[in-house]
This record gives structure tokens, C-alpha cells and sequence, in this order.
């Protein structure tokens, strides 16, 4: 590989799971990798999982004054990035009570969207590129999107009453499964809107399908403390029985190929790996939801969140 060729790529959520087989691919092709980890002892398990070969920092996605520093130490390397890649994702369907972020936010909504909301416009000025990990349970069309309470954001009222808001809408009681959808919802919303700011910039978002690994990390981690039992089932049945399922290492080389493919295209697209029966899917662009191209709804997402990370760091000042 030629010095030209290698590309430098920052990743959330490359401690496990999709992001852990990406980074070895990207490291394998001779990319330099910085991946953002949680706490310095989940950055030592990186580390060691990806023989050392790769930059770590700390942040903690779940609280907005880490991110901060964060920020602040990438700044200050002025390291241009060929790739940002918003990764992290959580989740905790099953759980009857919100959990929260060290502001008061709801937990899934502070780290897949705001956390990564600050990140990429605090690191724009050294951002080439974006792609953001999103899904297509966002939208309530689809067979993942159906089940249970469908995503929707209503006047982002949530928003606005700030910590202490356990769903974006203000208005619906709290569903753990509804907010990661919402979630992913404003995923969509934030790559559209970063967009129409910045139109040369490839911005790409995409939903890998559902991924189960077989380990007791990784996504579904939380889920399984609220019904150990009926998730291994689910597993089972929807990976090995109906095989309806994709693989952690297949998804991670989809990733990979978006990232080799997309990074010189300028403007949005949005990546499906689609179910087309047992064992077989096909990896397209697709339209997200409706209300995922709203443009007004990104616009006042994008203000609404930027109004709300400035006043919770404004607080712990």
C-alpha cells in the first residue's frame, strides 16, 4: 500500500461487535485507526483485541463533558480525518424504567444521537467524511420497524422540557425498544441535516440488519440483563432457526465497503442490508422513512440539540 492510499478513520464503537470487525479490516488494509472507548480500561481491551495497532481515546458517550474533552484533544492534534465513523450504538428494550446519561438525559438518546451530534460538529473543521450507523427500525414500514411501538419523534417536545425527559416526543410513556428507534429516527435526521450544511461532504448513513451475536457482549448486552432467557431464545430462533439474521464479521465488511466506496462521493445516501429470505440479503441504497426526510424536523433536531448540549455544559462549568 502507498502512503496516498492509507486513510486515517476515527470510530465510535469499534470496542466490540460491528465496529471491533471493521477496525480489523481497516487496520488490515493499512489504515491508521482512532477508536473512541468508553473508559482507559475498555481502551486497554481495544488495544489488545486489535494487537496494539491502533490510537485510542476516552470518552464517554453517556456524558457530554467527556465527549467534550475528547473533542478538545483531537483539536489540539489538528488531525485531519479521512472518515468519521459514528458507530456506538446502545440499546436496553426489555427495561421498564428510563435510564440516564450524568445529565439527565435518557441514555439511548444521549448516546445515539446527542454524543454523536456533538462529535460531529465539534471535529467538522478535520472531518473529510461521515458515515453513522443508523437502522432501518427507524422507519415503521419495515418488518423491524413494525414490531412493537413504531419510531416517531412528534414536536421533539422532549427536547425542549431537557433533562428528565424520558422520550424525545414529551408526550409518549417510556418504551425502551420506541427510544432506540426514535433514535435511530434522529440518526437519519442528523445525516441529512449535516448534509444541507455542508454539501460536498459524503455523508452516508446505513443499517446493517439485525446482527445476534452468539457472545454476551456487544449490543444486546443490556437487553439480556432484563430477560436473560427470552433474549438467548430470540437468538436461536431468529439466527439459527429462521436465519432471518446477518453476521457481526459480514456486517463489519459492509462497513468497511461503504467506507472504500463512499468516501470520495459527495452529498447523502442511506445504505440498507435488506432481508430478502433466509440467509440471504441484499446490501443497497434505499429512501429512509418519511419522516426521516423531513427537513424541517432535521433542522429543528439539529437546533434543538445544539441548544441542549451548550446549556448542560454550560451547567457543569
Amino acid at each position: 500500500m502507498t502512503t496516498a492510499e492509507r486513510r486515517r478513520v476515527l470510530i465510535t464503537g469499534a470496542s466490540s461487535g460491528i465496529g471491533l470487525e471493521a477496525a480489523k479490516i481497516l487496520l488490515a488494509r493499512g489504515d491508521d485507526l482512532t477508536v473512541i472507548c468508553r473508559n482507559a480500561e475498555r481502551a486497554d481491551l481495544t488495544r489488545s483485541a486489535l494487537l496494539g495497532s491502533v490510537e485510542t481515546c476516552v470518552a464517554d458517550l453517556a456524558d457530554l463533558d467527556s465527549v467534550a474533552k475528547a473533542i478538545e484533544g483531537l483539536r489540539r492534534n489538528q488531525m485531519p480525518f479521512d472518515a468519521l465513523v459514528l458507530n456506538a450504538g446502545l440499546q436496553y428494550a426489555g427495561h421498564g424504567s428510563p435510564r440516564w446519561s450524568a445529565q439527565g438525559i435518557e441514555l439511548t438518546f444521549a448516546v445515539n444521537h446527542l454524543a454523536h451530534q456533538f462529535l460531529a460538529e465539534g471535529l467538522k473543521a478535520q472531518t473529510r467524511a461521515i458515515v453513522i450507523t443508523a437502522s432501518e427500525v427507524h422507519n415503521p414500514s419495515t418488518g423491524g420497524g413494525r414490531v412493537g411501538q413504531s419510531a416517531g419523534l412528534g414536536m421533539l417536545e422532549g427536547l425542549r422540557q431537557g433533562p428528565g425527559a424520558p422520550m424525545v416526543d414529551g408526550e409518549s410513556r417510556f418504551n425502551a425498544d420506541k427510544a432506540y428507534k426514535d433514535s435511530k429516527l434522529c440518526n437519519l435526521l442528523m445525516a441529512q441535516q449535516i448534509h444541507r450544511q455542508r454539501p460536498d461532504v459524503p455523508v452516508v448513513a446505513w443499517s446493517p440488519g439485525l446482527v445476534i451475536p452468539r457472545t454476551s457482549e456487544g449490543f444486546f448486552r443490556n437487553s439480556r440483563q432484563a430477560n436473560p432467557f427470552g433474549q438467548v431464545l430470540f437468538g436461536l430462533i431468529a439466527r439459527d432457526l429462521l436465519r432471518v439474521t446477518e453476521s457481526v464479521e459480514r456486517a463489519g465488511e459492509l462497513l468497511v465497503q461503504l467506507i472504500n466506496e463512499q468516501l470520495h462521493q459527495p452529498g447523502f445516501s442511506y445504505w440498507s442490508n435488506g432481508l430478502l429470505g433466509p440467509g440471504r440479503h441484499q446490501f443497497n441504497s434505499t429512501e429512509p422513512s418519511e419522516e426521516a426526510n423531513d427537513s424541517d424536523k432535521a433542522t429543528m433536531l439539529w437546533m434543538l440539540s445544539n441548544d441542549l448540549i451548550n446549556s448542560l455544559l454550560a451547567q457543569s462549568i
